[in-house]
Order: structure tokens, then C-alpha cells, then sequence
């Protein structure tokens, strides 16, 4: 039988120990990089795209969402359909961004050059800096963590999470700068429990 004990005990070693990472990474963020992130895509002239595999993808498209909600176009660009004709969906004002812990990705490196050909701006976020998608990118985002959540430090737990808080910090800060107003938000995000309160305190 489960231990309540045992259950309490676990979840509570993973949640502050995720809650630990997150913390950290005001002191591993390189304010430069989020700077330059943030310029490109508050300049931009066309599209962003975000794509990675695995939670990596997961990421990209919980961001893709977060950008939309803030009034920038944003679309997820699958790295299976990419090789296979949506590649066709970049243009030479769009900005693809890469999302991927190791850098090596085969899946990724498969259609690289092909961004590189097509003159878009390609920003790569990662932990290793010295990987060959971060050596094909116009500008590399350094996100690290120091463990995953898991016995093993394998599982993609905090390391996914840390990548989602930093775009989560990157879209506030967008929102700051652009000033971004309710009456915006509510025009992006007319429907739910969001929509209803934006509703209920309209200016």
C-alpha cells in the first residue's frame, strides 16, 4: 500500500528542489543574451518560430502560446514536418528559435543549414553553449540547471521548467516595455476564467 508519508515526503523534496533551480537562474541568466532575446523579438519584422523535440517541444509551444496571448505572432515549427516541406513557412525576416538542452539534436541539425540559407535570425536555447545548434545560431541563450527532479538527475523535469520560466520572464518583460494594456489582453484572450476577470475590471 502507499504511504501517505512517503508521498508527502517525495513531493516535497521535488517541489523545492524545482522551486531551488528556478531561483537560481536569476544568478545563470546572462542579461545580455535576454536582452538581445527580447530586442529581436520586440523589433521583429516577421514571424517567430520555436522548435524542439521531446519536452523540448513541449516548451516551445507553451511559449509559442504565451507570445500569441501577448500580441507576438508566434507559431511551433515541427522538426519532422520541417524536412518535409514547412520549411517553406520561413521567411528572411522571421526569427526561428531553437530550443534544446544538449545541442545535438539530430532531428534539429537535420534542416539548420536550411535556416542559415534562408537568412533567418536563429536563436539557439541551451545549456551547452560550445554545441554545434549553438554554434549554427545567431545567438545562444544559456539556461541551466544544476539537477532534474529525478533519483537518476535524467528525466526532464527542472531543466524544462527552467526554460519555460525564463520565456515566462522574457514575455512579462515584453509586456512592461510595449505596455502592454488589459484592453490588449482581453482582446487576445476574450474566453475562460482570464477572460472573465479581464472583463470584469475593463478600464
Amino acid at each position: 500500500m502507499v504511504s501517505v508519508a512517503d508521498v508527502t515526503s517525495s513531493i516535497t523534496k521535488t517541489l523545492t528542489l524545482e522551486g531551488e533551480e528556478i531561483a537560481k537562474l536569476t544568478k545563470t541568466l546572462d542579461s545580455e543574451q535576454i536582452t538581445k532575446l527580447i530586442d529581436i523579438i520586440v523589433n521583429r519584422k516577421g514571424n517567430i518560430l520555436l522548435t524542439g523535440c521531446g519536452t523540448s517541444a513541449m516548451a516551445a509551444k507553451k511559449t509559442m502560446h504565451t507570445l500569441n496571448v501577448i500580441g507576438v505572432p508566434a507559431f511551433f515549427l515541427s522538426p519532422a514536418d520541417a524536412t518535409n516541406g514547412s520549411l517553406g513557412a520561413v521567411g528572411a525576416n522571421d526569427t526561428v528559435i531553437i530550443i534544446t538542452k544538449g545541442g545535438t539534436t539530430r532531428e534539429l541539425l537535420a534542416f539548420t543549414p536550411n535556416l542559415q540559407e534562408k537568412g533567418c535570425t536563429i536563436v539557439t536555447v541551451t545549456e551547452k553553449t560550445e554545441s554545434p545548434l549553438a554554434k549554427a545560431a545567431d545567438l545562444v541563450v544559456y539556461v541551466h540547471v544544476d539537477h532534474e527532479a529525478d533519483t537518476f538527475n535524467m528525466l526532464a523535469t527542472t531543466s524544462t521548467l527552467g526554460v519555460i520560466a525564463t520565456f515566462d520572464a522574457v514575455a512579462i518583460a515584453i509586456m512592461e516595455i510595449s505596455h502592454f494594456s488589459k484592453g490588449q489582453f482581453l482582446e487576445n484572450h476574450p474566453s475562460g476564467d482570464v477572460g472573465d476577470r479581464l472583463k470584469a475590471h475593463e478600464d
